[in-house]
């Protein structure tokens, strides 16, 4: 009988599915044959893909954005070697020392291979010394500046590199904000693409601002050593290239200790980078030395020449202007004022003078104080304040009177006078009736002076003579003319005496004596003196005048051995008081009061001003 067939009982994990043959090789598995973890795992990769893929799409497109954001008004890079600025003014002092600068000066434009090689070592020292091998920005020195930041607790270093520094000078402002920095980087990768690292090293070193208005170390060697930056020593290099972090605030001439301080920083900083040993650094340390300016305050008489300059010189050149300051005069007046006030003016309640010296031929300012200290206010008083200058006047009522046939010999009473409710007093004068005009004068009595003043011919007279010799008034039109009652500037009265030292010429007070003009000289446009008085007038006024100092009102203006000639004058309350006067070639202006015209304690033409005046003429040599 046949055997029935026996039920296979398949083995764990062998179950097969129907229509499977059950050995052999088969066709490949169907992907429901992969477990499900394996295909959740694909699935996440294709959607991180998808994501990293839009991702960057999207992100490069938002960049993008970004970046057309910052850019879009950036400046044109092709212009990093166009300046545009203003045009500079340098003074010099009648003996050529530089005086004064304005406006943005420019000294030659240098080549890196002409230059002392310790100039662009020291810039490099404390500015950037990654800076031959950095691409225009310094990952590391930001993280390096960070650390020193946060662990200090303070912004101790800053991390852009030096053509970070040359893209914010040339193209940008100083504005601190995260739009400024970004233009930064993008320019500095700009420039760094488009010149190589000694053409960039060169642009900063012509172009980067060093104070008191010099760009390039060409044009801050010249203002602050006096030598061009081909001669600069290791010191001097040290001081320039420690500059551009603060050039306002560490400038030579702002502060000279601070740029002492700065230029062994940056010594120190070359010795650490091995470019000098500490022995050479701090010997060069020592040599620094800044010489003192030879006049504080100079900056009144700089102003003065720079009004009109536009109007002077027009168009966009450098000017260079040779004054007619003289530094020693300058420094005389300002040593002989300060003392006058800081002694016996500060007894008297003085609080404020001016002086002006100016020569007589030509009208040139040799010196000129607006003030007691410049520094605590530009104001000028020789200058812009106009004033009652008192019986300084006297001279012009005069001359009138002299243009009127009288003569310095004529008699004139002094007697009391009274014209409708106007009684004019004499002081301590005692009446004496009959006196020559020349003792009236040097006198300085009120009512002999009205009464010289009818005889000339009344105020108009008066005021007409007085703007012949340069006085622009206003005068009142009565018979307080006289007596000063109009206003004057000290420049004036001192350019309008100038008349009687030199024998009748009208001279225009000036200060500048030659110009050039991007090199080139240019007419510096002054004026010729012009006959104002005769010759006879002028000298008998002379020695009128002459009769005040040796014998009258302006006797402590006299100095032993020099022939001096002037004019006291005395405001209502000692308000003002004036000494005008000359000797040789040389007028001498003095004012002395309050700005706010408050009384002094009886401080007269004669005495403090006049006293001023003998000082002042004693240190001046003979002219």
């Amino acid at each position: 009988m046949p055997r029935a067939p026996i039920a296979t009982i398949p083995r764990a994990g062998a179950t097969k599915r129907a229509g499977t043959p059950a050995s052999g090789p088969g066709p490949r598995s169907h992907p429901s044959s992969t477990p499900p973890a394996v295909r959740e795992r694909r699935r996440l990769a294709r959607r991180i893909a998808a994501w990293a893929l839009m991702l960057t799409v999207w992100g490069g497109l938002a960049l993008g954005i970004v970046l057309l954001v910052f850019a879009w008004d950036l400046p044109r890079p092709e212009a990093a070697l166009e300046t545009t600025r203003r045009p500079s003014v340098t003074l010099e002092s009648a003996d050529g020392r530089l005086l004064s600068t304005s406006g943005d000066l420019y000294g030659e434009t240098v080549r890196l291979r002409d230059l002392p090689v310790h100039l662009p070592t020291a810039l490099l020292a404390i500015e950037d010394r990654r800076f031959r091998s950095h691409f225009g920005l310094d990952p590391l020195g930001l993280l390096r500046a960070a650390w020193v930041n946060l662990t200090t607790g303070r912004v101790a270093q800053g991390g852009s590199t030096l053509t970070q520094q040359l893209a914010k000078n040339l193209f940008l402002t100083p504005e601190r904000s995260l739009r400024r920095k970004v233009q930064e980087a993008m320019l500095a990768l700009w420039l760094e693409g488009r010149f190589t690292k000694d053409q960039l090293l060169e642009i900063y070193l012509n172009r980067v601002y060093l104070g008191g208005g010099a760009y390039g170390v060409d044009a801050a060697a010249r203002l602050y050593f006096g030598v061009p930056a081909r001669r600069l020593s290791v010191w001097q290099s040290a001081v320039l290239a420690g500059l551009p972090r603060a050039p306002s605030r560490l400038n030579p001439r702002a502060n000279p200790r601070g740029a002492a301080e700065r230029g062994a920083e940056v010594l120190r900083a070359m010795a650490a980078t091995g470019t000098l040993t500490a022995a050479q650094a701090a010997a060069e340390a020592e040599r620094i030395a800044f010489p003192p300016r030879p006049s504080r305050d100079s900056g009144w008489f700089a102003d003065w020449v720079n009004e009109d300059l536009a109007s002077r010189f027009p168009g966009s050149a450098d000017l260079t202007l040779r004054t007619t300051l003289d530094l020693r005069a300058q420094a005389l007046v300002e040593a002989r004022l300060e003392a006058l006030l800081a002694g016996p003016g500060a007894a008297a309640e003085v609080g404020q003078g001016a002086v002006v010296v100016l020569d007589a031929a030509t009208g040139a300012v040799r010196a000129m104080a607006g003030g007691r200290d410049y520094r605590r206010g530009p104001f000028n008083r020789a200058v812009s304040a106009r004033r009652q200058p008192g019986s300084v006047f006297k001279p012009f009522v005069y001359l009138a009177a002299l243009e009127h046939g009288l003569a310095p010999d004529s008699t004139v009473s002094d007697l009391p006078l009274t014209l409708g409710r106007w009684s004019p007093g004499n002081g301590a004068w005692r009446a004496r009736g009959d006196l020559p005009l020349e003792d009236a004068l040097a006198h300085s009595v009120n009512t002999a002076a009205v009464r010289v003043l009818a005889r000339a011919g009344g105020a108009r007279e008066a005021a007409a003579v007085a703007r012949r010799l340069g006085l622009a008034g206003p005068f009142p039109n009565d018979a307080t003319i006289a007596l000063g009652t109009g206003e004057a500037s000290l420049l004036e009265l001192t350019a309008a005496f100038a008349t009687f030292a030199n024998g009748g010429m009208r001279v225009v007070p000036h200060g500048i004596a030659a110009a050039r003009a991007d090199g080139r000289p240019v007419p510096a446009g002054l004026a010729a003196p012009a006959r104002a008085v005769q010759p006879e007038d002028a000298a008998a006024i002379r020695r009128m005048l002459e009769a005040v100092v040796s014998r009258g009102s302006g006797r402590a203006a006299a100095v032993a051995g020099r022939p001096a000639a002037g004019k006291t004058g005395t405001t209502q309350d000692f308000r003002d008081a004036w000494f005008v006067g000359f000797s040789g070639g040389t007028v001498i202006g003095i004012w002395l009061g309050n700005d706010d015209a408050t009384p002094m304690d009886d401080v007269r033409g004669g005495t403090l001003p006049a006293r001023l005046f003998h000082d002042i003429l004693e240190g001046l040599p003979r002219s």
